[in-house]
């Protein structure tokens, strides 16, 4: 395969991956930041202490994580295409992945939240604050640089898992190195494939990194 016919590929494979990557992102952290917010707040000791709340979202989390993306995404299928329409192609392939990564992001927020002073809490409870306002100036501005850090990791997590929907009806670059490169035997390609999706994770690890080391700096000089 000529580079002029490698070319057109690459750039939908990239386009079609990162467009993916991007609206599931998205809807991880809609979904992920308030699920890990109620895993601290409902826990033993929380500021919404509610046991058996926080047991189910515990086990639901839990289940979650613990499947591998390839069955998740065979298994929803069906609410994939009940949601839009279809199961092939990078817009449904954002339904799985978003149901794949948000427990893992739930987590990866329930542990930044954790590592913020408890001491700030009780301070602003003393004020009168609200569990709405405690959330808002005091828990997720602290957690934010493990919050971003967090985030990264889950965003480099969804490309590769976007790398696998290929081979189950998603586009991008997976689906085209599997298509191209393994099936035609097109060794090239595959690995020119493989150097895209290297390059992407590592310009996402590169943005998420700068990020925490600014708000590090701003909240020494602060």
């Amino acid at each position: 395969m000529s580079w002029s016919e490698m070319q057109p590929l690459l750039s939908q494979g990239t386009i079609d991956t990162l467009y993916m990557v991007l609206w599931s992102s998205l809807v991880t952290v809609a979904g992920g930041l308030p699920l890990g917010v109620l895993l601290v707040l409902t826990d033993k000791g929380g500021l919404l202490q509610k046991r058996p709340v926080n047991k189910v979202i515990g086990v639901v989390v839990n289940i979650g994580r613990s499947m591998p993306f390839i069955i998740l995404l065979i298994a929803l299928i069906p609410f994939t295409t009940w949601v839009v329409g279809t199961f092939i192609g990078p817009t449904a392939m954002i339904v799985p992945l978003a149901v794949g990564a948000i427990p893992f992001f739930a987590r990866l927020v329930e542990t930044a939240i954790r590592e913020v002073d408890h001491g700030l809490v009780e301070a602003v409870q003393s004020m009168g604050g609200s569990i709405p306002t405690i959330v808002r100036k005091v828990l997720l501005p602290q957690a934010l640089p493990s919050l971003i850090a967090g985030l990264t990791t889950t965003v480099i997590t969804l490309v590769s898992y976007s790398a696998m929907a290929g081979a189950v009806g998603g586009e991008g670059l997976g689906s085209k190195a599997i298509t191209y490169g393994f099936q035609r035997f097109e060794t090239q390609f595959m690995l020119i494939t493989v150097g895209v999706l290297i390059a992407i994770v590592t310009v996402i690890q590169l943005i998420g990194d700068g990020a925490v080391r600014l708000l590090a700096r701003r909240g020494r000089t602060s």
